[in-house]
């Protein structure tokens, strides 16, 4: 397949947790409660931190959209603890690693930069890295 135009290609991208993701979540946080209130005294703590963990997932979803976004600019990364903004100047490298373990494969998108290493699985871009990163070496190459 021959590659798209230059003037086809895309001027920026967002990625984010999918909708469908969040939304069970959230789901299992109501599930999880309710669960907690019919249980014995070990079941409601038990329910009770995994209906804490589960919503604290969503909302994390919910806050920090997206996760990462691009345009001819640089990159934006959010985490919990911050809000970045790197011209793609400081981006050093963008990789996606891929680990095969019990027959299943992982696979993350790395940004680096000289004082960081950010590290994206699937779930936190909301599309496979393989995909992200290509975007962004498209979006990269259209920014030059």
């Amino acid at each position: 397949m021959d590659p798209a135009p230059a003037d086809q290609l895309p001027a920026d991208g967002q990625w984010f947790p999918r909708p469908v993701e969040t939304v069970a979540a959230a789901a299992g946080a109501v599930l999880a409660l309710l669960l907690a209130v019919v249980a014995d005294p070990a079941g409601r703590v038990l329910f009770g931190v995994a209906a804490a963990g589960l919503a604290a997932v969503a909302a994390a979803d919910l806050l920090l959209r997206p996760r990462l976004a691009a345009d001819s600019e640089g990159l934006q990364v959010r985490t919990l603890t911050a809000r970045r903004r790197l011209p793609w100047s400081a981006v050093e490298r963008i990789d996606v690693d891929e680990h095969d373990r019990y027959g299943l494969t992982a696979r993350t998108l790395e940004l680096e930069t000289a004082g960081m290493l950010v590290v994206l699985g699937r779930r936190a871009l909301g599309a496979d890295p393989r995909e992200v990163a290509d975007a962004l070496a498209r979006i990269r190459y259209t920014s030059r």
